[in-house]
């Protein structure tokens, strides 16, 4: 059944990963480059991954994934699902003295210019990433998907 499933996926529709993005901020202009070169990688290796042993490939790499990049906030659907990727103690690292979820929420909808950039999210895979660490960047695009 897996073998089917991960056939289907490497045909199907790619992973969507988004950048909120400010593009007057110097980390989220190097969230960004680490991103865009992950993906051009991930494209370029595809069919050598595709070509040799895909099962132990996949578990290291993801093959290809769509990087979107939004200069809008979040809708508030998507910032609660971030703030459950990151967790509750994380609410104040995506909104400005934010003391927990509720109180993100409660901020946001008073104004969505307390919404920090650079947020990375992984929406297949539930994980998102704040800043330009990098190392988190990496982690969060090579981890081998959770299996469903």
């Amino acid at each position: 059944m897996n073998v089917f499933k991960n056939l289907f996926k490497e045909r199907g529709v790619k992973d969507v990963i988004t950048l909120f993005h400010n593009p007057s901020s110097s980390a989220s202009i190097r969230a960004h480059t680490i991103l865009k070169q992950a993906a051009g990688n991930a494209q370029s290796n595809a069919t050598i991954d595709q070509a040799g042993d895909h099962a132990q490939q996949s578990k290291q790499t993801r093959t290809e994934f769509e990087l979107e990049v939004s200069e809008q906030s979040p809708t508030t659907d998507q910032l609660t699902s971030i703030l459950e990727y990151l967790g509750p103690s994380k609410a104040g690292n995506v909104v400005e003295d934010a003391t927990g979820t509720s109180d993100a929420m409660r901020k946001f909808k008073a104004s969505q210019a307390v919404f920090k950039r650079p947020v990375t999210v992984d929406w297949n895979h539930g994980r998102a990433v704040v800043g330009d660490d990098e190392s988190e960047l990496m982690k969060l695009i090579r981890s081998a998907p959770k299996e469903q």
